[in-house]
């Protein structure tokens, strides 16, 4: 068996509203930085796991973030793989 490390983004949707994005990008403004825009807010999840190959370890991450890690209805994810 060998260890894997998945770096896995789950992001909203780009046609589903971001309340939190739309609230830090109207805080840009308030800093100075109005240039700043369409912020869209997610979350980065980090994870290791053993497996026989990398292929069968993104099958396994595939398969979390479609049952777990992400809404599907709502959110859209991308992962990257790489053996420790």
């Amino acid at each position: 068996m060998k260890t894997f490390q998945a770096e896995i983004d789950v992001m909203p949707k780009k046609e589903i509203l971001d309340p939190q994005g739309k609230a830090v990008t109207g805080s840009m403004k308030n800093l100075g930085l109005s240039e700043i825009q369409n912020i869209r807010i997610g979350k980065h999840i980090s994870l290791q796991i053993e497996a026989e190959s990398e292929q069968v370890a993104s099958e396994k991450v595939e398969q979390a973030c479609k049952n777990l890690l992400a809404n599907l209805i709502m959110e859209s994810y991308s992962f990257k793989i790489e053996q420790v």
